[in-house]
């Protein structure tokens, strides 16, 4: 067992592949055999968030060149790991790089189990999106059968952000893993490679009795580009979890918008309703104040003549109708006549400090 596979920094390492050749002690250019280690690991996030699990699979191995005998070792495998987990080809048996083709078979197995676990999730996020846009469709549709065609939001969205941003993170791990498995893979067939073509300039050129080597070298391969193609599959789904993410922010976003309107256009109403308030007031203000300053007194109630009327009656209309013709149009064309006096009292508001033209840039760079 190689030393540098004992140390603590390696512990909390999220993968490695590691090689060395072991050299006669009498002739260090004799090589006696070869040795590996490596370490995988595989996150799995079941329905319950809160009870995912790590499979880890640390393996070591020692070939002896003189009987071709390999000997592997398991460091705390996980339960899921399958057993056996590689089965030896009496053929392959002169390449200390066979075991890898069962290694990396059983990375791409978990992984693939891993990826989909987190695709489940992503899809059931999907598929509810998908039930409560058409149940909002159904609504709207008998609403306007009805012929109520009102502003009426419905219920306010309330999306499980914490659970959502739990399940990225989780995605983050598994894609993590196998941004790591895929690197540990090309290091396995480099380090090949360079074995294969080391035993050719030693030794003797390739034969077809050598011909495990070329399957070997296949077999590899084949397992980069599975597992690769499986890390794609999980950085889709990475982006699909973030696409909802995204719109469950847009559909918060799309309500309160919609509040805001409803808002302003219960402002516009008020603001209706007060102008027609000051119209009635402005109407009667001027007669009663002219009324009121001179104490016009037109009318006089005597028990034996009954009811009479003033024939000065005719001065009160004279000054009343005229002051509130006058009243009525000043307050229509106040704002035309004097427009600097109309934003007299926004420009008094601006900030002390702060430029014109930024204080404008504040104001239209607020999202409509």
């Amino acid at each position: 067992m190689p030393e540098v596979w004992q140390s603590d920094h390696l512990n909390n390492a999220n993968g490695y592949f590691g090689c060395e050749a072991t050299r006669d002690a009498r002739g260090a250019s004799k090589v006696t055999g070869f040795n590996t280690w490596s370490f995988f690991e595989v996150k799995h996030l079941p329905e319950d968030l809160n009870k995912y699990t790590w499979s880890k699979l640390s393996v070591s191995t020692r070939w002896l060149r003189s009987t071709n005998q390999m000997g592997i070792l398991l460091l705390d495998p996980s339960q899921d790991i399958s057993t056996p987990l590689v089965t030896p080809d009496p053929r392959k048996l002169n390449d200390p790089f066979w075991v890898y083709s069962g290694i990396l078979q059983e990375v791409a197995r978990l992984q693939e189990i891993a990826v989909w676990k987190i695709r489940n999730h992503v899809r059931n996020i999907e598929k509810q999106a998908e039930e409560e846009e058409k149940k909002k469709q159904e609504e709207k549709a008998k609403e306007k059968e009805k012929g109520n065609e009102s502003m009426s939001l419905g219920k306010r969205p309330e999306p499980e952000y914490r659970r959502l941003h739990n399940i990225a993170r989780h995605a983050i791990h598994v894609t993590e893993s196998l941004d790591v498995a895929v690197q540990n893979v090309d290091h396995i067939i480099r380090q090949h490679e360079m074995y294969i073509h080391a035993r050719r300039n030693l030794y003797a050129p390739l034969t077809s009795q050598d011909t495990p080597f070329e399957d070997i070298s296949s077999r590899l391969s084949f397992f980069q580009s599975h597992i690769e193609s499986i890390r794609h599959r999980s950085i889709s789904n990475q982006k699909r979890l973030q696409n909802e993410i995204q719109l469950k922010f847009n559909e918060v976003a799309q309500y309160d918008a919609g509040v805001t309107v409803q808002i302003s256009h219960a402002a516009r109403l008020d603001s209706a309703t007060m102008k027609t308030l000051s119209f009635v007031t402005l109407t009667f203000l001027p007669p009663t104040f002219i009324s009121a300053i001179f104490s016009m007194s037109f009318f006089n109630y005597d028990r034996d003549l009954g009811w009479a009327v003033s024939d000065k009656f005719w001065i009160y209309w004279v000054f009343a109708i005229p002051t509130t013709i006058i009243t009525g149009l000043v307050w229509q064309y106040w704002s035309r006549i004097f427009p600097g006096l109309s934003s007299l009292h926004v420009e008094k508001e601006k900030p002390k400090g702060v430029p014109e033209q930024g204080y404008e840039k504040q104001f239209s760079d607020l999202p409509v």
